[in-house]
């Protein structure tokens, strides 16, 4: 939000709302905000608060040179075809607008990942076919950028600690959907249970309330909390 740094008045375009909660944060500034996602029930959510939401991929922006800034949070690693979610983004900026952005960088949950896939792969099933995210090293979204039009003024992979909780079945379920397309419940199910025991073993740490603790997912070291994401 500091980097973006916006201005009442300004019309900015939020890729990747959610639930609009951080987007309501922009139109309370007094900023003109219009706010996509590919999820429908994240875009009722968000109308819920009274934001101008539609349910629009990242892919597919509409908009022509309408906007003074585009920000996302915690979207476009969700995006794998990038370019072309970039070049939308280009196109919708007015002349001299600005693209502020955070996502998930190289690195990110890579034992999650990795656990995933060859879990799949052990089943006779493409794991890394199905991998829904795309988390780029600086250098190579700074490539893309620039290709689509951008000056990149400042881009960066800052390390982050995750706060770990043990996770239910069904949210595993949830988080690990496009994991499981076209595949037997039953299948996806196993292989849910199966990952969710041995994070909940291995990774999760309980959350005292008053003694916050974070957890890093890949060096397995519990960490002070002091700067979670």
């Amino acid at each position: 939000m500091d980097l973006l740094a916006p201005k009442p008045g300004e019309r900015i375009l939020d890729l990747g709302c959610g639930d609009g909660v951080l987007t309501k944060k922009l139109a309370d500034m007094g900023c003109e905000v219009v706010a996509v996602d590919s999820s429908a029930p994240q875009i009722e959510a968000a109308r819920k608060l009274g934001l101008n939401a539609f349910a629009i991929s990242g892919e597919d922006l509409p908009y022509n040179e309408e906007f003074d800034a585009v920000f996302s949070n915690a979207a476009l690693h969700w995006i794998k075809r990038a370019d072309v979610m970039l070049a939308g983004v280009y196109r919708s900026l007015k002349l001299g607008g600005r693209f502020v952005a955070e996502c998930g960088g190289h690195g990110c949950i890579h034992k999650i990942r990795t656990a995933l896939v060859q879990a799949l792969d052990r089943r006779g099933l493409d794991g890394e076919a199905r991998v829904p995210w795309y988390f780029p090293t600086p250098g190579d979204y700074a490539t893309r950028l620039e290709s689509a039009g951008f000056r990149v003024d400042s881009i960066a992979l800052t390390p982050a600690l995750l706060p770990c909780q043990a996770t239910s079945l069904v949210t595993w379920k949830l988080l690990l959907s496009t994991f499981f397309k076209a595949s037997p419940t039953k299948f996806a199910t196993t292989i849910c249970r199966r990952f969710g025991r041995s994070w909940n073993r291995n990774f999760a740490m309980p959350m005292e309330p008053g003694s916050p603790t974070t957890y890093d997912c890949d060096s397995q070291q519990p960490k002070p909390a002091t700067d979670t994401v």
